[in-house]
């Protein structure tokens, strides 16, 4: 099974939601859509399921042209990051719902309700209705849906933003093993890059209604193809600041250090570094470069700490495990690791 989307586009009046986009999205993995709110996934999401449509281009499923038909006809399921349960009826009849609509065998009906339950872990519940549950029995209503509705696509639009650390860590865990198998193509949207990486599968990174690269989640972390693609792939945002290289140096004001690897090809002349916040350090490591900024802002979060600071050159951010001592307003200093940063040309291409 495959959807295969054709200079596809989507406008809103004057508007333009979604630029002319070709993509190929197959079963057998999970296909994720991540970037930040506003990048263009859930009106992605929605040309695909049918339920908005197309300015032009075409939408394939199998081969199938798929562009005019309805939602129904597309055989999708679609799950929110809200749960979306009908209140009236007990959790088996919201399992149930597609099914009926599709005319199915009562026997069949039982069957794949009773399946899916037991999948999510549901069947104790069957009786109950959605205000009975708790946000993640509620949202395991939402999947267990989908699952028995054995359909060609499902399309999972942030479907864990809305529950608490928990139980998004539960299910995030279970949600690959739960499509595993089942033939259909799986899309999940996603503004969280921890959360692809932890997912695995392919990732098409968006940006202001443009994917910016798609291929295997790993690889594109790795190595992402332009400044706007490390920047959608990076939280908190990467670092970056323009320097010059100058035979084998490289110079980003009054800081400099010894050109390594893959940038020693590089001709002289001006670029974009770019690094991550956890390769900034305020601990000193062998080979890191030392960079002192002014501390504005620190947080701490769980075993983390990160500090924002001004240097010359940009503000940048330093993310380490552990609890650090940082006074705001006070000059610290960090070190960058140089093995770890990217190079861009200055039309945005990764270089280096």
């Amino acid at each position: 099974m495959t959807i295969e989307l054709k200079d596809a586009t989507k406008k809103v009046g004057q508007i333009t939601h979604i630029k002319p986009t070709s993509l190929t999205l197959e079963t057998g993995h999970f296909n994720v859509l991540l970037g930040e709110t506003g990048a263009g996934k859930t009106s992605l999401i929605k040309m695909m399921a049918g339920l908005d449509p197309m300015a032009s281009g075409q939408i394939l499923m199998d081969g199938e042209d798929v562009t005019r038909l309805s939602t129904q006809k597309r055989r999708i399921s679609l799950v929110h990051q809200f749960f979306v349960n009908y209140p009236h009826m007990t959790v088996f009849d919201n399992i149930a719902s597609p099914l009926r609509v599709a005319g199915m065998a009562k026997s069949e009906i039982q069957g794949r309700v009773e399946e899916a339950a037991d999948i999510l872990q549901l069947r104790p519940m069957l009786k109950r209705r959605p205000q009975e549950l708790s946000g993640g029995q509620q949202q395991r209503t939402a999947l267990a849906r989908a699952i028995a509705k054995e359909s060609r696509a499902v399309f999972l639009d942030e479907p864990l933003a809305n529950l608490d650390y928990k139980l998004r860590e539960e299910l995030r865990e279970q949600l690959p093993e739960l499509f595993a198998g089942r033939g259909a193509v799986v899309v999940y949207a996603t503004s969280e890059p921890e959360e692809a990486l932890l997912l695995g599968g392919r990732t098409a990174l968006m940006s202001d209604g443009v994917v910016t690269q798609f291929g295997t989640t790993a690889d594109i972390y790795r190595r992402p193809a332009n400044l706007t693609a490390a920047r959608v792939f990076s939280d908190p945002p990467i670092n970056a600041a323009n320097v010059v290289k100058a035979g084998d140096t490289m110079r980003m004001g009054t800081i400099s250090w010894d050109v390594q690897g893959a940038a020693t090809g590089l001709a002289d002349g001006p670029y974009t570094v770019a690094v991550r916040p956890h390769h900034v350090s305020p601990v000193a490591m062998d080979g890191a470069v030392p960079i002192t900024g002014e501390v504005q802002v620190t947080e701490l979060s769980g075993s983390e700490s990160s500090a924002h600071f001004q240097m010359e050159a940009a503000s940048w951010v330093s993310l380490a495990h552990g609890v650090h001592p940082y006074e705001i307003g006070a000059a610290h200093e960090f070190w960058m690791d140089p093995t770890q940063c990217f190079y861009f040309a200055p039309d945005g291409q990764l270089v280096a």
